[in-house]
């Protein structure tokens, strides 16, 4: 998603279109793998003094609110990316290493048997491993801690 796309959609819904969120917009347009609140809050407080953790984080809840970002629940916490915007109903594969995704379009929902007293509004799933790229120096961290 670019930065003027970002942006858009903020503004559609609303939101004052402000230095700090224009810098959030470019920081997820040019990012191609997750974030953690304290990157976003890092990388914020480069350019802005006196910004709090509490005005970061409430911003990125609302960016993921909107669609904008997608969050996904890591081992060590919550990461948000700026939203893919493929057209049809996706998952993702995620590298562990440096945070590329590909998108997995068979959904395992569609082979799930849900009770009838459940009504599922939405769901996620992610398979979490290592691309092509990164498989290798995984391996070579994984031997070097054997001895």
């Amino acid at each position: 998603m670019q930065t003027d796309e970002i942006i858009r959609l903020m503004s559609e819904a609303g939101l004052r279109i402000t230095d700090q969120r224009k810098t959030l917009a470019k920081l997820f347009a040019d990012s191609p793998g997750y974030l953690s609140p304290k990157d976003v809050y890092d990388h914020m407080g480069r350019y802005y003094t006196g910004l709090s953790f509490d005005t970061v984080y409430r911003n990125l809840r609302v960016m993921d609110e909107l669609g904008v970002l997608e969050q996904v629940m890591f081992e060590e916490g919550v990461k948000f990316k700026a939203h893919c915007r493929e057209a049809h109903h996706h998952h993702h594969l995620i590298c562990l290493h440096c945070g590329k995704t590909y998108p997995l379009t068979l959904c395992p929902m569609d082979m799930t048997e849900i009770p009838e007293e459940f009504k599922v509004v939405k769901h996620k799933f992610e398979v979490f491993g290592y691309c092509k790229d990164c498989t290798g120096e995984a391996e070579a961290a994984a031997a070097g801690s054997d001895g």
